[in-house]
């Protein structure tokens, strides 16, 4: 049996295409299937596995979706300050019916998209852009997450204009960042801000934010619950261990919380463990999600409108807090297969499963 092999290179000429709308789809399917499982719809995702290098920690996160794909991703996140090379990951894409390996995918990129595009589908759930005028955003960190987020939100919300970017330092990874922003979006007004030697520039970017993003690795609060205005919308993807926290507790009682899993956020989200928020305090964004039957037999969706008020319901802030599932893994791993496939990208090895004959 022959291997794909999709390098990072490969893996942007086949996404290149895919718009914010076919992420947000795929995303949904993902979710919905996670919080309403049926018997011709499963999704098995046993809790990651972490193993410590002296320079990185290694995760592993094996996932299955049935009619989808299983696969195995495995990324290793830095553990020493300073480095500034990214999170490399790469995911293993399993034969549905031989249980060979179908495919190795570059996972940098794809990690950052799914991540994006779920995070992007809570906001569009709760905020829909034909109500919420969202004008100004702030992001926290300076790598793939947070590019991927600001493009997938600008592209979300034509309304946005502001968009400051709030870094540790002003290093070469955030300009780098800010330049490749301003050509992809040449309308929008950029802003580049330092944590630690802009502060008061900070506060008052937070205070007017409309929509706040952090996809960092602190574990200590990125700015005070007092800087975050009535009707806010914040966005949490860095924290993956309870220790790990970008905002304070206060903030996270002044919100109803959606998750992308109600059981992976109770053993992982920093924010909400030290919050106290318990798993039934916690609204899965797949129980936001309803199924839209199509005539050709393809997947539809649309947001259930009376669980959408249920959340907003008391509620002065909006927060989606996401750790990360395999699932995502397996829906955005095993598009990307099937586009490289269609389109002819890649790098097959030809007998790599191939038994080899005893004479």
């Amino acid at each position: 049996m022959s291997l794909l092999v999709l390098t990072a290179h490969d893996v942007a000429n086949v996404s290149a295409d895919w718009s914010t709308d076919d992420l947000q789809s795929l995303m949904a399917r993902v979710f919905f299937t996670l919080s309403h499982p049926a018997p011709d719809a499963t999704i098995a995702a046993p809790h990651r596995t972490a193993i410590d290098m002296p320079s990185h920690r290694a995760l592993f996160m094996p996932a299955r979706i049935s009619g989808i794909g299983t696969t195995v991703k495995v990324v290793s996140v830095p553990t020493k300050s300073g480095d500034t090379r990214g999170i490399p990951g790469s995911t293993l894409v399993l034969d549905e019916g031989t249980g060979s390996v179908r495919a190795l995918v570059n996972a940098r990129s794809l990690t950052a998209l799914r991540t994006a595009a779920g995070s992007v589908l809570a906001t569009v759930l709760l905020r829909p852009p034909a109500t919420a005028r969202f004008e100004r955003l702030v992001a926290f960190g300076a790598g793939a997450q947070i590019e991927a987020h600001v493009t997938q939100l600008a592209a979300a919300y034509s309304s946005l204009a502001h968009i400051t970017i709030v870094n540790r330092t002003v290093n070469e990874r955030l300009n780098s960042l800010l330049a490749g922003l301003r050509s992809k979006h040449p309308t929008l007004h950029f802003a580049a801000l330092s944590g630690v030697q802009d502060r008061a520039a900070v506060e008052a970017a937070v205070r007017r934010a409309d929509c706040i993003c952090c996809a960092t690795s602190s574990t200590a609060p990125l700015f005070p619950d007092d800087w975050v205005r009535s009707g806010a919308h914040v966005i949490l993807v860095g924290s993956y261990k309870p220790e790990m926290a970008e905002v304070d507790t206060a903030l996270v009682h002044r919100a109803r919380v959606l998750v992308d899993s109600r059981s992976a956020c109770a053993v992982e989200a920093g924010e909400l463990i030290a919050a106290g928020v318990p798993a039934e305090g916690m609204v899965e964004v797949g129980e936001l999600v309803r199924h839209v039957p199509t005539h050709d037999g393809g997947w539809a969706w649309e947001a259930d409108s009376a669980k959408v008020a249920e959340v907003l319901t008391a509620c002065d802030v909006t927060m989606f807090k996401s750790v990360g599932v395999g699932a995502q893994d397996v829906a955005i791993a095993a598009a990307a297969v099937d586009r490289a496939l269609q389109m002819g990208v890649g790098t097959a090895v030809p007998v790599y499963d191939d038994v080899p004959r005893v004479p």
